[in-house]
């Protein structure tokens, strides 16, 4: 399973009577596609994982991988309480994906030994490569990050924590116990932010919530970064991504909230946000129109 660019995290659209709406789906997974995205993480954070019962995870899951066909690898999230973790692993697999994105336990935290024995059921019951997810309750130390990357099966970590002083210890471990082809990813929900100091530390790859409603600057940024168009790149964090983080932060949820109301700013109907999530103000509703105009224009698109 190999990851490049910009990692694509679909929102999940729900139809007006409740229920994953697979076609609106389909067709926003097909047209971040259009955009290079280096791989379409489905039924994750952005895509309301904790609200999804495990039979419309394996509708999102299967909708995707058909979608795609191939194109670029599908990782499907899984997670929370083990059994409902086993059987979304389970179900990954049987629908095609190529990954899985281990979400934290919610809740019940354990000590190292018991999480590891979770990471190694949800392993063995996917039969699939599976990338860690460091958030929340979930703060690895090298050490401990070593002994997850050692459990067979795992191939990656995400951090969503945003301590590059840890992250960077974990890098350095994690390269020199387990190897080069271990894969890392800033997982801070707008990335693109933080992403310069990330790349210092050696790590490349970055999932982008913006990506699912604003694709052209997404994929504009990434090739700003790798052509070291530090001009253009500063422009975007300027007057784009920071406000975007600014806005974010006045409500949680937002970072799902605002995402998922930018993509019906675009056109598509993928419907309200699942509770607790709430929709946002008008008042933000405005200010996020704004900014996704500013960040439209900046790479000569439009609304």
């Amino acid at each position: 399973m190999q990851l490049s660019g910009v990692l694509f995290f679909p929102v999940t659209p729900f139809a007006p009577e409740g229920g994953v709406n697979a076609g609106v789906l389909a067709e926003h997974i097909r047209t971040g596609l259009e955009h290079g995205p280096g791989g379409v993480f489905v039924a994750c954070g952005t895509g309301e994982f904790p609200s999804l019962s495990n039979a419309e995870h394996d509708l999102a899951v299967r909708t995707a991988v058909e979608t795609t066909a191939g194109a670029v690898p599908v990782i499907a999230g899984a997670g929370g309480p083990l059994g409902s973790a086993l059987e979304q692993a389970r179900q990954a697999a049987a629908a095609g994906a190529d990954g899985l994105l281990l979400m934290p336990p919610y809740l019940a935290q354990g000590p190292a030994e018991g999480l590891r024995s979770y990471v190694t059921a949800v392993a063995e019951a996917a039969g699939l490569p599976v990338i860690l997810y460091q958030r929340g309750g979930v703060v690895l130390d090298p050490d401990s990050a070593v002994e997850l990357a050692r459990v067979p099966g795992v191939t990656g970590l995400k951090d969503g924590n945003g301590d590059i002083d840890r992250m960077a210890r974990i890098v350095l471990a994690i390269r020199r116990e387990i190897g080069p082809e271990f894969t890392f990813f800033n997982g801070l929900p707008t990335a693109e932010l933080t992403q310069p100091a990330y790349r210092a530390i050696g790590v490349g790859l970055y999932s982008s919530a913006a990506f699912c409603f604003a694709p052209e600057v997404s994929a504009a940024f990434c090739k700003a970064l790798d052509g070291a168009d530090l001009a253009l790149a500063e422009q975007l964090i300027t007057d784009f991504y920071a406000p975007l983080v600014e806005l974010r932060s006045k409500v949680p949820g937002y970072a799902v909230s605002l995402v998922k109301a930018a993509v019906r700013l675009r056109g598509l109907d993928a419907g309200t946000v699942r509770a607790p999530l709430v929709e946002p103000a008008p008042e933000h509703l405005a200010e996020l129109e704004r900014l996704t105009k500013a960040g439209l224009a900046i790479v000569g698109a439009t609304l």
